[in-house]
């Protein structure tokens, strides 16, 4: 449904994204993960048919991304949406919805998918950030489009607007629709991408799956310790359970996954010390993301 093929985007001297190549297929769901300025949302707006490539190609259903047929064929939900403050919401997924052709109905359907329809007669300008998330939501959410197109669409989001944003992506993948998102938080993405594909720099430096993912940030693992005594004087003791231990005054680190931990936490138990606090810290993407381009361990 979506191909990137070579696909570089430069401002004058600045490479934004520089020779990406990605499929993404009917039915899947892909989320791009990078740093600030990695080219995220660079690569969803040429997707979305926003900006043209400097080089390579972009196509949506076989199509070069720029044509009104590609168009069609998507929904895109910006990071920072906006709508004018005068009108309502139900004013707002009214006009969305005659401009995109989809049926009366459909505007009750998404007010009340959003959790709007209670606010649906309010002014935009009396809404709060999330409701605006919201109302983006369901906007994106009215035409039935092949292809889903969200760009850190949880960045805002109440839990009401979570529990919908999860709603319709699992509704639009059991349709066999394709999702590429973007976002920061690692619970969406293992939540709901089946791969996900690294940014780093403008690069494509990876494209793991779910489970590749996961033991990779499980690996990047840590078990911080608050002893009762010196740690350094556990540390020899402890080297056959975590060689990668480390000592800090009273503090300990291990460093493992998760799984690993009711063993380390015998181990300590077993030197005689008493753990006075404890803390867990899973894999953090943005150490995953330097690790990828080389960057220090």
């Amino acid at each position: 449904m979506i191909r990137f093929e070579g696909f570089g985007k430069t401002y004058g001297a600045h490479v934004a994204v520089s020779d990406v190549s990605l499929s993404v297929e009917a039915g899947e769901v892909v989320a791009l993960l990078g740093p600030n300025g990695s080219g995220k949302t660079t690569c969803l707006k040429a997707v979305a048919g926003l900006i043209h490539a400097t080089s390579g190609r972009v196509l949506v259903s076989g199509r070069p991304a720029s044509e009104p047929a590609a168009r069609n064929a998507l929904s895109f939900l910006p990071q920072k949406v906006t709508f004018p403050d005068a009108l309502t919401g139900r004013e707002v997924v009214e006009f969305y919805r005659r401009l995109r052709g989809a049926a009366r109905p459909r505007t009750d359907e998404v007010l009340r998918f959003a959790s709007l329809n209670g606010a649906a007669s309010r002014a935009v300008s009396t809404y709060s950030g999330g409701m605006v998330q919201r109302l983006g939501l369901a906007v994106a959410a009215l035409p039935d489009a092949p292809v889903l197109l969200l760009d850190e669409p949880t960045a805002a989001l109440d839990p009401e607007g979570l529990g919908a944003f999860y709603a319709l992506a699992d509704a639009r993948r059991r349709d066999g629709k394709t999702i590429l998102f973007t976002s920061h938080h690692l619970g969406d993405v293992e939540r709901l991408a089946d791969r996900f594909a690294v940014l780093v720099t403008g690069r494509l430096v990876a494209l793991l799956s779910a489970s590749e993912l996961a033991s990779r940030l499980a690996d990047r693992g840590l078990l911080r310790l608050r002893l009762d005594r010196p740690a350094a004087s556990l540390l020899e003791r402890l080297q056959h359970a975590c060689p990668g231990a480390s000592a800090d005054g009273y503090d300990l680190s291990l460093p493992g996954p998760a799984s690993s931990r009711p063993a380390l936490l015998a181990a300590v138990a077993a030197t005689g010390a008493v753990v006075c606090s404890l803390t867990a810290d899973e894999g953090r993407l943005d150490v995953l993301y330097s690790e990828l381009v080389g960057g220090p361990k």
